[in-house]
């Protein structure tokens, strides 16, 4: 029997995007976000002398903004693997010219297939509920051109969109927009397993079963979800602002990562 290749080394890693990718909401005690790219990055370094590491991603970032911003930088760096994630935050707009999404997510995915070793792609995870109902087209719009720019790029593509679980609201914050740290948790091992690497775990095995919360708890969440949430980002959305207005990247340079990185 033929053996598997072995997957290529990964000394090198960029994350493209926006609070997905930041870590939004795997909250560590100190208020910082870690999330799945930092998950994966710590994985390589435990495997990997001398590997080194960049998150490029902020929170609330649009298509354009990343592709502005974060493509360049990341496709100077030349690393082995490249994530993009992107897109998601204008399909939830209002309005979204969405030929233009998909021309600054192809722009994005030309510039750096050629400067890095491999570029990965995502189908990114969605909760169930009315939000995804009131957006599922344009969202499915967006992750059908993102199959197609991965044939065209000789990108992987890590199907989340499709996980079941990934789409359970346990596995969602109380923003009903970020995953939790298990969300993240999950994600980090899709991708892993995606690059050929040999599972840890099963990421899309079901979440025991649970009862379903009663009428009282529902509407107390949802007036708190109303009042931390959903009002702030009306607000930001009807002045212009953004969440990730004036933040930078939580690692804008290639480099090793610490102890305190490894979790």
């Amino acid at each position: 029997m033929e053996s598997t290749p072995a997957p290529p080394p990964i000394s090198s890693f960029v994350a493209v995007g926006d609070s997905f990718t930041e870590g939004m909401s795997d909250a560590l005690p100190d208020g910082t976000y870690r999330g799945w790219a930092d998950l994966l990055a710590a994985r390589f370094g435990a495997r990997t002398p001398g590997f080194r590491y960049a998150n490029l991603a902020v929170r609330g970032k649009l298509i354009q903004q990343i592709a502005e911003d974060q493509v360049p930088v990341a496709a100077d760096m030349k690393p082995d693997l490249v994530t993009l994630v992107g897109g998601l935050n204008d399909t939830l707009r209002p309005r979204c010219d969405m030929a233009r999404v998909c021309g600054l997510l192809e722009e994005s995915a030309a510039a750096l297939a050629p400067r890095c070793g491999q570029l990965v792609l995502m189908r990114s995870p969605a909760r169930r509920g009315p939000v995804l109902e009131r957006y599922r087209d344009r969202m499915e719009h967006l992750f059908a051109f993102v199959d197609e720019l991965a044939e065209r790029h000789g990108a992987l593509v890590v199907d989340l969109y499709a996980s079941e679980p990934l789409g359970d609201p346990r596995l969602w914050s109380d923003d009903r927009l970020h995953l939790t740290d298990e969300g993240h948790r999950r994600v980090a091992e899709a991708v892993w397993q995606r690059l050929g690497h040999a599972a840890e775990d099963d990421w899309n095995s079901p979440l025991p079963p649970a009862a379903a919360p009663g009428w009282a708890v529902r509407r107390r969440a949802d007036l708190r979800f109303t009042r931390e949430h959903l009002v702030p980002w009306i607000v930001r959305r009807l002045t212009g602002r953004s969440s990730g207005d004036g933040r930078a990247p939580k690692r804008p340079e290639l480099g090793p990562l610490s102890c305190e990185d490894t979790p």
